[in-house]
């Protein structure tokens, strides 16, 4: 029977069983559906039945649903709308405060400097995946804070892979500022040239198959060429050092503006994707964490941590898009946006334990504190932050 329960047929049907009904049972009940498909993780991951645990297999097809996830969200923004300065200033500062403040809190609960940085920088990369598949379910993606918390997550995205890189050198005791500007400079080519080949020479050649007999009789063949973008961007993302969504999503701003007259629309196609493989990712934030292994020492971090990382990231982030001009309720908005660590939190939390720089404990800790932040903010924004907003399509 355990031989059963531990193969990779059995536990591929039971995560994504599991991971469906997670999502139908939050709509039925009118919360977010990232909310629903995280518990339905706790409830079979190791805090409580132990059904499925973080695999390599787990952790394969849940970083797969966050790539799809990601070029659905793309395929809703024009790269104007992304591509502003004040974003950059609100990415920027969205790093900066809680880089500052987790390795300050590190510090006070006794941590030595090299697991200070690396606590500090883990608070700082935004899960772009699940806030703007909340603001997606509920509609509004096309508001102004969605697109500003978009544009400066992408940033957010980049400047924390940055602060891992300089923590790393640190570590190693050989910082350099010229690996630095290195990557910085990849990281900028990777987004313009990205975009502009996109732009420029993707979408034309989809246009061109969509009016191709090839397309005419093969109507699913443009929906084909689109995923294959989509994960050409992230394994080139992943090359050079970047994260595989942040390809992802260039990948469908690049193919936004497509208008399509023969072929089959591969936005539905991927949107049901997105349901499917963007369920399991959510799903596996609830695996990955395990209440058993807390303390009443790492709940006690794990509680203040958590409470730290929201409040440095409104700050950070809610304090710069208020000075440029939004209003209170548009720059909590964004504030709590840019809250949720989720998946990037833990990879960053996974890396400093494979190379030593922290310890089982405060690994849990950083879990811990990934799967709260990812629940924090969907909740407020449904049942308060958009509690009584219209609905934008």
């Amino acid at each position: 029977m355990h031989d059963v329960i531990s193969s990779i047929e059995f536990q591929m049907s039971l995560l994504l069983f599991v991971s469906l009904a997670g999502y139908l049972l939050a709509s039925r009940i009118g919360q977010p559906a990232v909310v629903g498909t995280i518990l339905v993780g706790l409830i079979i991951g190791p805090s409580f039945l132990g059904l499925i645990t973080y695999t390599d297999f787990v952790s394969s097809v849940a970083h797969l649903g966050a790539i799809i996830l990601l070029f659905v969200v793309g395929l809703e923004f024009k790269l104007r709308d992304i591509v502003d300065i004040r974003y950059g200033v609100i990415g920027l500062f969205g790093v900066l405060v809680p880089w500052c403040g987790g390795y300050f809190l590190a510090q006070w609960f006794g941590f030595e400097t090299q697991r200070a940085l690396l606590i500090g920088v883990a608070l700082t990369a935004t899960s772009i995946a699940i806030t703007a598949d909340t603001l997606r379910e509920m509609g509004k993606l096309q508001s102004a804070a969605a697109k500003a918390i978009i544009g400066a997550a992408v940033i957010d995205d980049i400047l924390a892979l940055l602060a891992l890189s300089i923590t790393n050198q640190l570590a190693a005791g050989a910082l350099s500022f010229g690996v630095i500007s290195v990557a910085l400079l990849k990281a900028i080519a990777f987004l313009v040239i990205g975009a502009v080949v996109g732009l420029s020479v993707l979408t034309r050649l989809v246009i061109w198959i969509d009016a191709s007999a090839l397309a005419r009789r093969y109507p699913e063949f443009v929906f084909v060429v689109a995923i294959m973008v989509a994960f050409l961007y992230a394994l080139i993302a992943e090359l050079l050092g970047l994260s595989a969504i942040v390809g992802a999503f260039i990948a469908g701003v690049s193919l936004e503006g497509v208008n399509l007259k023969f072929s089959r629309n591969f936005r539905e196609g991927a949107e049901y994707l997105r349901i499917v493989f963007g369920a399991i990712f959510f799903v596996s934030l609830g695996v990955l964490a395990d209440v058993n292994a807390l303390s009443s020492s790492v709940i006690t971090f794990v509680l203040v941590l958590t409470l730290v990382a929201i409040v440095t990231k409104v700050l950070g982030c809610g304090i710069p898009a208020r000075l440029q001009g939004m209003n209170l309720r548009d720059s909590l908005i964004v504030g709590f946006g840019m809250a949720p660590r989720g998946e990037v939190a833990m990879v960053i939390a996974l890396i400093g334990l494979n190379q030593g720089l922290i310890e089982q404990p405060s690994y849990v800790a950083l879990v811990m504190m990934s799967l709260l932040t990812a629940m924090v903010t969907p909740l407020i924004f449904r049942n308060w932050l958009y509690k009584n907003a219209p609905h934008i399509t």
